[in-house]
């Protein structure tokens, strides 16, 4: 589903107009950005947590140059799901298996 389908579904369950749900789902995910960007976290009860995580430093490498570099520790946004919203889903009949990925070599 893309943003323009969730658009769409919520318009026609509420009878709001689409430029209106447009709107208010663009000012939604400018305050989640906002909020995260000022480090403050998240939370919506029974749907679950946007939060700010933090990465160590670490030495990757470049494949192509052969070459060490040095990653600085930085944030990043994370979700965090509520409980809740982990029991709808998995107990979801519509949720269909995810098929096995065999490894090279295995048959």
């Amino acid at each position: 589903m893309r943003k323009a389908d969730l658009i769409n579904k919520i318009s026609d369950k509420t009878g709001i107009p689409k430029v209106d749900v447009l709107v208010t789902l663009e000012t939604m995910f400018r305050e989640i950005k906002a909020s995260l960007a000022g480090g403050e976290n998240l939370y919506i009860r029974g749907f679950g947590s946007f939060i700010i995580k933090k990465r160590a430093a670490k030495i990757g490498r470049n494949i192509k140059k052969n070459v060490a570099v040095a990653i600085p520790e930085h944030f990043i946004p994370a979700f965090k799901p509520a409980k809740e919203f982990v029991q709808e889903i998995k107990s979801s009949p519509h949720i269909k298996e995810v098929p096995e990925v065999k490894e090279e070599g295995e048959d």
